[in-house]
């Protein structure tokens, strides 16, 4: 009896395996070249070595009041959008909607939607059993901090970008009012020229995650990532970024959605995130059928922060009681878990209040980043995200019955 159940486990892990990598190769049919010229780069190099020399430290100043209405709007509707996750979330998209050669602003959107997946969790099924409040107050805080200071930072590039669309003149010098890295400046202005959407989103990825570096990753959340319950992340495979695919023909909620996406092993590296960026840009943008499956997704299912956004089959966003103990829902592979949305899991934080000081001092730093992003082979992320919440399920109950006396 022992050797065939055996023999069954290692055929259905087989099978997985084989489904994985025949799913993985139907995503990645007529890929996309996300490419630049070679010569750019130096251009570039040249470019922030010219700032360099020319910069003088000050105020800034405006050239006409016009612009300093323009930037005031701009930092007021940010300090909006930058309301928590769900916000957030909503306002990337409505760049991405509206210019979608801002290819980072949908990217943005749905790195932002697992980031609200990641806070929500913490208040859902597992986790509770597994951490104390203190501590999933702590992860929450990790989460929410990283979001906040990405948006504060991107939010008003891709909002002048968009005013210089409607004005048809470039205002992408007022870059330095909202404490800009100068890392950016040239990238914005060879994109108001050229539109090379690949090379501003891999110097979005570079920036973005040098921005939380220093400030969060080393300094007020460094604690949180060197906890035992953060390092074991990659143990329980619950660090993982998914893109849900909804085909353009498909009504949501009739089925499962298949996932794409990636897991990230250390969080904490600054190189591995820009990698871990780039490959996840090169999967969304890379293949035409992920892309399309995503942004169908993107717009048509609204982000609340629950898991039963996008697998309403497994995950319920109502913690329901019948005389006081827990109405089991069940799918046809088990009961639905709980997954509450944001607003229910949540309160508003406030908002960091000044930007940290420019990370860009070495150009030479950077120069090995700006390459071509490739996407890795394997793309397909449905069974592993699956079992990723089956190990947090059998972890909460080993943890629960550690507890029993």
């Amino acid at each position: 009896m022992r050797m065939a159940y055996l023999l069954k486990k290692l055929a259905e892990g087989v099978w997985r395996k084989a489904t994985v990598y025949w799913r993985s190769a139907v995503m990645s049919g007529s890929p996309r070249q996300l490419t630049w010229h070679r010569e750019v780069v130096q251009e570039l190099a040249a470019a922030w070595k010219e700032q360099k020399e020319r910069k003088c430290d000050g105020p800034f100043s405006f050239t006409h009041a016009r612009e300093r209405i323009i930037c005031e709007h701009i930092r007021k509707e940010t300090t909006v959008w930058n309301r928590n996750n769900v916000t957030r979330t909503q306002a990337y998209w409505n760049v991405y909607r509206e210019f979608p050669e801002l290819h980072w602003a949908l990217l943005a959107h749905l790195v932002s939607r697992n980031g609200g997946w990641c806070m929500t969790d913490l208040q859902g099924q597992w986790l509770p059993k597994l951490l104390g409040g203190d501590l999933r107050e702590k992860h929450f805080q990790l989460l929410e901090c990283c979001n906040a200071l990405i948006f504060r930072d991107a939010y008003p590039q891709l909002k002048l970008y968009a005013e210089s669309r409607r004005t048809g003149k470039s205002l992408l010098h007022l870059l330095p009012y909202f404490e800009v890295s100068a890392f950016m400046l040239p990238l914005w202005q060879r994109f108001w020229k050229h539109t090379e959407s690949a090379l501003l989103t891999v110097a979005l990825i570079i920036n973005e995650q040098n921005v939380i570096q220093g400030p969060i990753i080393e300094g007020s959340c460094s604690d949180v990532l060197e906890s035992l319950s953060f390092r074991s992340q990659p143990l329980l495979q619950t660090n993982q970024i998914v893109f849900p695919l909804l085909p353009p023909s498909r009504e949501p909620g009739h089925a499962p959605l298949r996932l794409a996406g990636r897991i990230i092993e250390r969080f904490e590296n600054l190189h591995e995130r820009i990698a871990f960026g780039k490959e996840l840009y090169a999967i969304l943008f890379g293949y035409p059928k992920i892309l399309s499956g995503a942004e169908s997704f993107a717009g048509l299912v609204a982000h609340t922060g629950s898991r039963a956004d996008y697998w309403p089959q497994r995950f319920d966003p109502r913690r329901i009681k019948t005389g006081g103990t827990p109405r089991k829902r069940r799918h046809s592979a088990g009961e639905l878990w709980y997954s509450p949305p944001l607003e229910a899991a949540w309160p508003d934080q406030p908002l960091p209040e000044t930007a940290p000081p420019d990370w860009f001092t070495a150009p030479d730093a950077v120069l090995p980043y700006l390459n071509e992003p490739r996407p890795p082979k394997i793309l397909d992320m449905t069974f592993e995200h699956l079992h990723g919440q089956r190990k947090l399920q059998v972890a909460a109950e080993a943890a629960n019955l550690t507890r029993s006396p």
